[in-house]
């Protein structure tokens, strides 16, 4: 693999749409060379995203944002080397716009078309290389916490990136815990960053909130975000400024209610396998209370940590480029009859 870096400059164009994010990046072997996404504003005035919408925008945004990519990578559209696009999960609509420009493109190019699963691409993003090709990566096998709006799942990852998801939410993800509690708090979306924002200026120990009982290494959140909901019910009719009055310690609460479950769950899974190559990866991957509270078990625990740049943390066309990178190594390619998922 290193000779073959060495000899060829493979371009990998990838594309991501699965929710309402526009991305497309170009990766030269393991390096990116540019990342450019394309945001909707308009969720924020519906309190989530509206797949409708969402659609509509991908097709307005996909043209624009891959042809400042490919610019922004100093390269011409005949250089690339194949087309990798997000196949799924995520919302459908979002995922035919990605899919269908990236079979157009690959069959106008005459280069391959590499399917890339969105949630194995989060943790592919800790293979991402400087130029030096100096930064550390994962030693194998090693366990990933993938954490976000849709999904919360400990992943084992082995040789070959061989991927065995060992713990996942039985019900709500993390991400969506945040957002909900935020959007019964009255703060804006998404809410997750709202709340980690504001959880720096409170007591996280200020208010307790009723935490899952789940045998094994699966989650749950539904009991958690019922909990939050019954708790500001009963005092609002007590203080109906109760929420104003205490909004930093109700999200520093919260929060770390949310981030000792997902460290509980990962220790747990850290003891089981006898793994101490632990990495985290999705949106909620950001969170700064859950970076430190991995950073905070270096020590204590012995392990191996890795934490994703904050600009591949969130969904981005990078992720599904060094995915689409050794996807293209291996040889593995899609036809033109592949067609997205919502679910898998």
């Amino acid at each position: 693999m290193v000779l073959l870096r060495l000899l060829m400059q493979i371009y990998i164009l990838g594309i991501e749409s699965s929710c309402d994010d526009t991305s497309a990046a170009v990766i030269r072997n393991d390096v990116i060379c540019s990342n450019v996404t394309a945001g909707q504003e308009v969720h924020k005035y519906f309190g989530g995203v509206v797949p409708e919408l969402a659609s509509r925008a991908h097709q307005q945004n996909i043209i624009p944002v891959i042809d400042i990519a490919v610019k922004k990578a100093n390269i011409q559209k005949n250089q690339l080397s194949a087309v990798a696009f997000t196949r799924g999960p995520g919302l459908l609509g979002s995922l035919l716009v990605g899919t269908s420009f990236a079979k157009a493109l690959a069959l106008g190019l005459n280069v391959p078309l590499i399917e890339v699963n969105h949630l194995q691409a989060h943790i592919m993003v800790h293979f991402i290389m400087d130029e030096e090709h100096t930064n550390p990566v994962p030693e194998f096998p090693f366990l990933c916490l993938t954490v976000s709006g849709g999904h919360t799942q400990i992943v084992k990852v082995g040789e070959g990136f061989d991927m065995q998801i060992i713990g996942q939410t039985i019900d709500d993800a993390a991400g969506e815990t945040f957002d909900k509690a935020a959007k019964i708090m009255g703060l804006s979306y998404p809410g997750g960053p709202v709340i980690d924002e504001l959880a720096v200026q409170g007591d996280p120990g200020r208010f307790t909130f009723a935490r899952p009982v789940i045998q094994g290494l699966d989650f749950s959140f539904s009991g958690l975000k019922t909990s939050i909901l019954y708790f500001l019910r009963d005092r609002l009719k007590e203080d109906p400024e109760f929420i104003e009055k205490n909004k930093a310690d109700l999200c520093a609460s919260i929060q770390s209610t949310i981030i000792e479950i997902l460290m509980q769950k990962l220790r747990l899974a850290a003891d089981q396998t006898g793994i101490r190559e632990i990495a985290i990866a999705g949106g909620v991957s950001a969170n700064s209370g859950l970076r430190s509270a991995l950073a905070a078990t270096r020590e204590k625990h012995g392990w191996n940590i890795f934490i994703p740049p904050l600009q591949y943390s969130t969904d981005n066309a990078a992720m599904i480029a060094i995915a689409g990178y050794y996807k293209f190594l291996n040889g593995e390619f899609s036809n033109q009859s592949v067609a997205p998922y919502a679910r898998g």
